[in-house]
């Protein structure tokens, strides 16, 4: 017997919201971002969870690294 892994169910964006904890309006900034979005025929926006996390992951590390070189920057022309 074959067992097959399905997909996790995609999330409609009040889901997202509310796993998050989060409003409506920054969802809709976190797509204009680049957020994985899943769009459907009718036009409506699904999210696989797992895609959301890591793409977070992603800009977290990103983030990271801007502010160390932002601080970094900052250090160096206090010091000139």
């Amino acid at each position: 017997m074959t067992v097959s892994t399905l997909p996790a169910p995609l999330l409609k964006q009040t889901e997202l919201e509310t796993y998050y904890g989060v409003s409506a309006w920054l969802v809709n900034k976190w797509v204009r971002d680049g957020c994985p979005v899943e769009r459907l025929r009718s036009g409506q926006r699904r999210f696989d969870l797992a895609a959301v996390k890591a793409w977070h992951a992603e800009g977290s590390a990103d983030g990271q690294q801007a502010r160390a070189i932002q601080s970094e920057q900052a250090l160096s022309r206090r010091s000139a």
